[in-house]
C-alpha cells in the first residue's frame, strides 16, 4: 500500500523506521514545523523529520492538517494514513481521504486514557498495567475501533520517558502488523469496551508535589511528570525541581514536606512513609545529587517544602 505517515516526537520514530523497512511505500511523512530548541532557540527539525530525511522520504511540514496540507496529501493518493503522536487532529475531509482511512498508535489500553498524555496519566494514577493500541481514527477523540493492542506491567521505578520509549519500540511492530493486515484484507477492528477515562495534556501544576499524599502516590506523580513538565516543590519561596527519587528505608518519621539528611541520604516526608531525594535542581543552577544540594544549604536539622 501507499502510506502517509504523520508523527513528530521521538516516540513516533520507531514506527516510521519499521514501516520504511516494510513492503509498503511511504509516499510522504507529515510532521510539525521546526521548533526553537536550547538556550539559543535554534530552529530544529522534529525527530520524525530528521529520521525521514535519513530515510530519503518526502517531508511535509505542517502545524495543522489544514486545507493546504489536505491537498498535498490528496495528491499522493494514499491507501492508508498512519499517525503516531503527530500533535494535531485529523478532521474531514482528510480523515476519509485515504482509501482505508487513518489508523493511530496510542500509548494506552483504550478506552482508558484517551487524550494527549496517556503514559503520564497512567503513571500518576498508579496503574499496574498499561500498553498500546492501534485503532481506526474517527472524529471523536481516540474512540475508534481497535485492531490490536499489547499489554505490559508498569515497570517499578519507571518514569514517563522510560515507559514511553518502551511502548514506542514495542508499538512499532504492532503498527506494522496491523498495516500488513489491512493491506491483506484480514485486519478486523472491534469496538472499545469499558468506561473511558481522559488524559489531558499535563500542566505545570500537575508537576507540583503534594507532600500530604501517601508515599506511593508521591512517587507515582514524580515519575509520571518526569521529564515533562517536571516535578517541583517550593522551598523558601524558591522552586526546587525534583529529578529522581526512591523509597526510603529506615530513618525516622517525617512530617509531609519535611526534608532532612538521614545518614548519607536526603529524606522527604509524605503523608505516610518518607521518600529519598536522589537528584534535584535548585532555581538558577544545574542538576546535582541531592546530598550535594543539601550540603550547600548548610542547614542544621530540617527544612520544610510546600
Amino acid at each position: 500500500m501507499r502510506l502517509v505517515f504523520a508523527g513528530t516526537p521521538d516516540a513516533a520514530v520507531p514506527s516510521l523506521r519499521r514501516l520504511a523497512d516494510s513492503d509498503h511505500e511511504i509516499a510522504a511523512v507529515v510532521t510539525r514545523s521546526d521548533a526553537p530548541l536550547g538556550r539559543k532557540r535554534v530552529l530544529t527539525p522534529s525527530p520524525v523529520a530528521q529520521a525521514a530525511a535519513e530515510l530519503g522520504l518526502e517531508v511535509i511540514k505542517a502545524d495543522r492538517l489544514d486545507a493546504a496540507t489536505t491537498e498535498a496529501i490528496g495528491a499522493l493518493q494514499p491507501d492508508l494514513g498512519v499517525i503516531v503522536a503527530y500533535g494535531g487532529l485529523v478532521r474531514e475531509p482528510l480523515l476519509s481521504l485515504p482509501a482505508h482511512g487513518w489508523i493511530n498508535l496510542h500509548f494506552s489500553l483504550l478506552p482508558r486514557w484517551r487524550g494527549a498524555a496517556p503514559v503520564q496519566r497512567a503513571l500518576i494514577a498508579g496503574d499496574a498495567e498499561t500498553g498500546a493500541a492501534v485503532f481506526q481514527l474517527v472524529p471523536e477523540l481516540d474512540a475508534g475501533d481497535v485492531f490490536d493492542e499489547l499489554r505490559i506491567p508498569v515497570p517499578d521505578g519507571a518514569t514517563s520517558a522510560d515507559l514511553l520509549a518502551d511502548l514506542a519500540a514495542r508499538g512499532a511492530e504492532l503498527v506494522a502488523e496491523v498495516v500488513d493486515g489491512i493491506g491483506a484484507g484480514t485486519a478486523c477492528a472491534t469496538p472499545q469496551q469499558g468506561e473511558p477515562t481522559l488524559a489531558p495534556k499535563l500542566t505545570l501544576d500537575d508537576g507540583r508535589i503534594r507532600w500530604d499524599e501517601p508515599r506511593d502516590a508521591v512517587l507515582a506523580r514524580i515519575r509520571g511528570v518526569t521529564p515533562e513538565p517536571g516535578a517541583h516543590t517550593t522551598l523558601s519561596d524558591a522552586r526546587l525541581k525534583v529529578l529522581a527519587v526512591g523509597a526510603a528505608t529506615g530513618g525516622e518519621a517525617l512530617r509531609p514536606g519535611e526534608i532532612r539528611l538521614v545518614g548519607r541520604a536526603v529524606h522527604a516526608g509524605t503523608g505516610t512513609e518518607p521518600i529519598v531525594l536522589e537528584r534535584v535542581q535548585p532555581a538558577g543552577k544545574g542538576a546535582m545529587a541531592a546530598a550535594d544540594w543539601w550540603r550547600g544549604l548548610r542547614v542544621d536539622g530540617s527544612v520544610v517544602a510546600r
